[in-house]
């Protein structure tokens, strides 16, 4: 993986909303597996943004 890729990860866990960051501390199943699946997509959309730039 690319620093710069590194970096653009690192961004988006930065800025996750207040709601993820508690689901996924949570000790309910539903709402840790929710944050996981919103967080997991917000990081793959990011990817497939930063394949789409040129270099």
């Amino acid at each position: 993986m690319s620093e710069q890729m590194q970096a653009a990860i690192l961004a988006i866990i930065e800025r996750a909303p207040q709601w993820i960051r508690q689901d996924l501390a949570s000790k309910d199943p539903a709402a840790r597996t929710r944050a996981e699946e919103s967080l997991a997509m917000i990081i793959a959309d990011a990817i497939r943004k930063q394949s789409e730039q040129p270099e």
